[in-house]
């Protein structure tokens, strides 16, 4: 596999996404500009794809409660309730900022992923949450890209 698509695979994993692409990408010495480019379009295709097939997951999951995979949908529903916990405090008080302060968190647990779901949850708009998805995804990347190119390093 290319440098370009391992790093756009890895953008779209959950918790992982465009943040931590860009400091793998950058450990196996893959360049830069191509790093950056294949990680803000996973953040890009997640911001704009998820918000539309979370409706579908959802019913996916009451569907599942039903049958034998019952323990994927439990699954699910434990990680909506952590999400709620989680975003609440975020995207209930500041809607778009919060929405998008969120996201560009760095750490497990939020993300693209977690406040596509967050706003899904909570009711935002698409067209009001898909900025607030792209902008705080990209802003989680400048976030950790600092630190990976040792502009922050000791002396």
């Amino acid at each position: 596999m290319n440098s370009f698509a391992e790093i756009f695979m890895l953008s779209l994993v959950p918790t992982f996404e465009g943040r931590y692409a860009i400091v793998y990408g950058m450990g196996r010495g893959y360049p830069l500009w191509e790093t950056l480019f294949a990680a803000a379009l996973g953040v890009l295709l997640l911001s704009l794809i998820l918000p539309l097939l979370l409706p579908y997951i959802d019913g996916l999951m009451l569907w599942l409660e039903g049958t034998f995979l019952r323990k994927i949908a439990r699954l699910y529903l434990h990680y909506i309730n952590r999400v709620r916990r989680k975003a609440h405090p975020y995207v209930e008080r500041w809607g778009f900022l919060g929405l998008t302060v969120f996201v560009a968190i760095p750490l497990p647990g939020t993300g693209v992923w977690t406040g596509a779901l967050a706003a899904y949850l909570f009711g935002i708009e698409k067209k009001t949450a898909v900025p607030a998805l792209i902008l705080g995804g990209l802003l989680s990347m400048a976030i950790t890209l600092v630190p990976s190119l040792g502009l922050f390093g000791a002396s």
